[in-house]
């Protein structure tokens, strides 16, 4: 009898980040002896095929990138074909990750009952029951678990989180600097950044800068570069605006450390093992969002209303900034000494547990630790990862969590 190999379609829509974060749940539909296909914007094609070298790729229109004339006219055409050759591959399952129009347009191709994550039945948008658990979870965006594993979850049997991605260890290859992320606030002003980065290079064997960023920020790689003394930017390479994918990645797998916001440089440092020094603020927050894998520092500032919603104007005068513009912010980047660390920051290191990854406090404070190693062990049961017998029960998350059909169908802690 021919063995048939059963398929999956992952649909990963959104932006270079998310491809790279959706790294733990190809690698185990793969460990469970799937043929894995991965349908994203045309855009990410050659990140993909760096990424995931085994999987098989088909890319579309997603976001309008390198269309020229009338956008939608244009995509029409070339998403029509991809659409026809994924509706004649008999998949068994296909994961659905996002709640896009375009999302909902491919799921309503195949039976509904293929489709996990986001779909469409009888006209009705449906979640999958884990995504539609995350999406209450994440009320406690304080308390929430990494994207990464949110997406796993969906697939059952996921790989060890510490088997994603290499233990972080300097390469050798310098210091590479990002300059901005897709939010303003979360990033940090070149006049905050300057210091820091000099600090950094003071201590680490190699003196190399490298400046990384989209093509929209060649001004700030620019003026960064002006903030530093002759004898410092001798040293710097301004890679911003002129790297491709493959450059790219062959510059970030070289470093001994990448200092960067909440970006898709992050992650893919993560990807190959280079260590992030991450600066977290606004929005960002590095339980969600952090470098995945172990070995990654994270300074995040924490104040009574951290994370914000970065879709809402900020009305605290962005005072989650101001730490990272005292003059002890450069000294701890040396020193590494809670004794420099100003107030209103945190320093987190990521490490991996039975859930995915999660990061341990260093310095600072972090008052609702207890209520989030509650949280995810209360998720390690729901998933079946942990006995419930031995960390249960959980009356009061289950209250809050768990809705009446919950409890109807028998998922209850």
């Amino acid at each position: 009898m021919e063995f048939i190999m059963k398929r999956a379609l992952v649909v990963q829509l959104t932006r270079f980040g998310d491809l790279v974060q959706t790294k733990r749940l190809i690698l185990t539909l793969a460990g469970r002896g799937l043929e894995v296909h991965l349908c994203i914007d045309r855009s990410l094609n050659d990140l993909a095929e760096i990424l995931y070298p085994n999987c098989i790729i088909h890319t579309l229109i997603a976001h309008g990138t390198g269309i020229s004339g009338d956008g939608i006219s244009s995509a029409l055409p070339v998403n029509y074909k991809v659409f026809q050759t994924l509706k004649d591959i008999n998949f068994d399952y296909i994961y659905n990750l996002n709640f896009s129009p375009m999302n909902y347009m491919m799921a309503s191709m195949f039976n509904p009952e293929k489709v996990i994550g986001h779909k469409r039945v009888n006209g009705q948008p449906i979640r999958n029951p884990w995504i539609d658990f995350g999406f209450r979870i994440a009320t406690e965006r304080r308390n929430n678990i990494n994207i990464v594993d949110y997406w796993a979850a969906l697939s059952p049997e996921m790989i060890p989180a510490s088997e994603v991605n290499p233990l972080a260890t300097p390469k050798g290859g310098g210091i590479g600097v990002v300059m901005a992320g897709r939010e303003s606030r979360r990033s940090l002003p070149i006049d905050v950044l300057a210091p820091m980065v000099m600090a950094a290079r003071s201590v680490n064997k190699n003196k190399k800068i490298f400046l990384l960023g989209s093509s929209s920020e060649k001004d700030a790689g620019k003026k960064l570069l002006a903030k530093f003394p002759p004898s410092i930017a001798k040293d710097v390479e301004n890679l911003v605006g002129t790297t491709g994918w493959e450059d790219l990645s062959k510059t970030v797998s070289n470093l001994d450390l990448l200092m960067t916001p909440d970006t898709g440089t992050m992650h893919l440092a993560a990807h190959f093992g280079t260590p992030v020094l991450g600066f977290f603020l606004s929005s960002a927050w590095c339980f969600e969002t952090g470098p995945y894998g172990k070995g990654h520092t994270i300074i995040q500032a924490d104040f009574d209303c951290s994370p914000c919603v970065e879709s809402q104007p900020c009305y605290n005068n962005l005072k989650c900034l101001e730490p990272f513009k005292e003059p002890s912010m450069p000294r701890f980047i040396a020193t590494r000494k809670p004794d420099h660390l100003p107030q209103g920051l945190s320093v987190f290191e990521s490490t991996c547990d039975f859930l995915g990854t999660k990061y341990v406090l260093k310095a600072g404070q972090d008052i609702t630790s207890e209520r989030r190693e509650r949280l995810r062990n209360f998720i390690g049961c729901h998933l079946g990862i942990l006995d419930i017998g031995e960390y249960g029960p959980f009356p009061e998350l289950a209250e809050k969590f768990y809705k009446e059909k919950d409890w109807i169908t028998g998922s209850r802690l």
